[in-house]
């Protein structure tokens, strides 16, 4: 028999070797990046509250050739989320709001929607706030300008309308958790960037985190942002001055520590976890995997709390797996970067034995199809509005087809005479006759429903190109664009964007060649005079602008 000594030894040396095969096989992920003269990322790995792995690859400021480590700091985006929502669960806790309240009671600037808007519709964005982001392109603002707490939230106060009606949809608005942020502070006392640093970054010893509300504040150790160009990188400046949806500065290793919070939970305790991953219900009963900030779900079998982040060139991502206790944060510099994709393959070196196998992508789920009678489909074909999709079903060779105008259609397989599967996008549709010849469509996917009815259609007539020029103006927005017409063409121009091209879909409805407004609607009186347009899409329903 083997000395125990001996015994310890030798199962010191190979758990010694486990993790040396583990860490080398997470830098395998990141090898690409493992050079200087590339932007690059940092990555944590927390168990059982120990950190077992914490690395940085390629450069935090390709100017002075400044390597990222474990302690480069990140903006980290969307990643913000979370902390704002625990700001407000640790408020509910003592006993100063409630989820519940509607928001109105503590921003008594935003205008009476005549629906209630609580502040769980903020958290779970169901509120049907605008995107704030989106808004603001719309206003004439670009995403690099320096963009202040107080600029938003004059936007936001001013804004007349609600993309729907509070809790009937699930649709991601930044502009909600700025309002959160603007809660925090007036219900606190104190600054979201405060509260956080004194009930939720101290006590977790996340000493490299703060909220970065300053734009001209000087970071030790931080972290620039990059895209890809012309073979090489070229500078993604970001110069938020904001807080609550995004603007959270901090390291790999503090994101670890607060992920490890999920285990043992010194900030907030157990009900406040637990509070965090409450998952949205909406009127119709539907459930949406998102909580509080955070998103709720499964990654090969395993139970998973997760969140992204995405500004400028920074990319992160953290996840937890409750039932394991183990945490991983990526934060990255660079556009390209697929922080989410990373996290999942250090999660499978490290949890791989305790996962299920991947389904083969193509065959995510099995479908059987059957085959319909001649004529069973025509009664399909039209054009649905669905939420901000104008959806165009036609039939060809005895095929159901269905795309966004203007894109290449797909083919809706039949599961029944009534449901129908698009392969390529792992989408199911379902159509319901209305009374008379109305015609009701639904498209489930991973992320939601959305439903619609079937429009009448009206194609575009380039005669009446000539109707459309002239001056448009947004109080809400506060600023104007001009239409223009040229040689034909359509083009929207503002005083900081410049002319942007206006691509014909239908009579009175164009598509904007930008991402912030990617549908454009003119409306008219009962005269067929062309009075207003309306800017939207997206994560903005739309935005109307009076013909002056």
């Amino acid at each position: 028999m083997l000395p125990r000594a001996l015994i310890l030894v030798a199962a010191a040396a190979a758990l010694h070797a486990a993790q040396d095969d583990t860490a080398r096989r997470i830098d395998e992920v990141f090898k690409q990046w493992n050079k200087p003269g590339t932007p690059g990322a940092a990555v944590a790995v927390i168990e059982d509250g120990k950190l077992t792995y914490q690395k940085g690859f390629g450069t935090a400021h390709l100017e002075y050739d400044v390597p990222i480590t474990p302690d480069t700091v990140f903006h980290v985006a969307s990643v913000s989320k979370q902390f704002t929502a625990m700001s407000i669960v640790l408020l509910e806790q003592d006993g100063k709001l409630a989820l519940e309240d509607d928001v109105h009671k503590y921003l008594p600037e935003l205008p009476d929607y005549g629906h209630r808007l609580t502040i769980r519709n903020l958290l779970q964005h169901t509120s049907g706030i605008r995107d704030q982001w989106q808004t603001l392109g719309l206003a004439g603002w670009r995403l690099d300008d320096v963009i202040t707490q107080q600029q938003i939230l004059r936007m936001l106060f001013r804004q007349r309308e609600l993309n729907f009606a509070p809790g009937t949809r699930h649709l991601y608005s930044n502009g909600g958790f700025t309002l959160l942020a603007e809660i925090v502070a007036r219900v606190s006392g104190k600054p979201l960037p405060e509260f956080c640093d004194e009930r939720i970054f101290r006590p977790l010893g996340m000493s490299r985190t703060h909220f970065h509300d300053d734009h001209r504040r000087i970071v030790p150790n931080r972290a620039y942002s990059y895209e890809p160009a012309s073979g090489g990188y070229r500078a993604s400046p970001l110069n938020y001055a904001n807080v609550g949806a995004t603007s959270l500065f901090t390291t790999a290793p503090d994101l670890a520590k607060w992920l490890d919070n999920f285990r043992q939970p010194k900030a907030g305790g157990a009900k406040a976890i637990a509070r965090l991953q409450e998952q949205s219900v909406l009127a119709n009963g539907e459930t949406i995997p998102y909580g509080l900030g955070v998103s709720t779900g499964r990654y090969r079998g395993l139970r998973t709390i997760s969140h992204g982040g995405s500004d400028a060139g920074y990319r992160s991502y953290v996840v937890w797996f409750p039932d394991q206790r183990l945490g991983i944060a990526v934060a990255s510099n660079l556009s390209t970067f697929n922080a989410g994709n990373a996290a999942n393959q250090v999660a499978v070196i490290c949890l791989e034995r305790q996962m299920t196998e991947e389904p083969p992508r193509a065959q995510t789920v099995a479908r059987t199809f059957v085959t319909l009678a001649p004529g069973a489909i025509d009664p399909y074909e039209g054009h649905y509005r669905l939420a901000d999709l104008l959806i165009q079903v036609t039939k060809k060779d005895g095929k159901l087809l269905a795309a966004p105008l203007g894109s290449s259609p797909l083919e809706l397989k039949p599961i029944s005479p009534v449901r129908f599967y698009a392969e390529q996008m792992q989408a199911e549709v379902e159509f319901t006759p209305k009374a008379g010849s109305g015609m009701t469509m639904k498209l489930t996917r991973m992320g939601g429903t959305v439903e619609g009815e079937r429009i009448t259609f009206t194609p575009f007539d380039p005669k009446d190109l000539e109707k459309y020029p002239g001056a448009y103006w947004s109080d809400e927005l506060e600023t104007q664009y001009t239409i223009l017409l040229r040689e034909g063409k359509l083009f929207a121009d503002h005083a900081h964007h410049g002319e942007i091209a206006l691509t014909p879909v239908a009579k009175d409805q164009f598509r904007g060649a930008t991402w912030f407004m990617p549908e454009v609607t003119f409306g008219r009186d009962a005269q067929g005079k062309v009075t207003h347009v309306t800017f939207g899409g997206n994560r903005v329903t739309g935005v109307r602008f009076v013909r002056r």
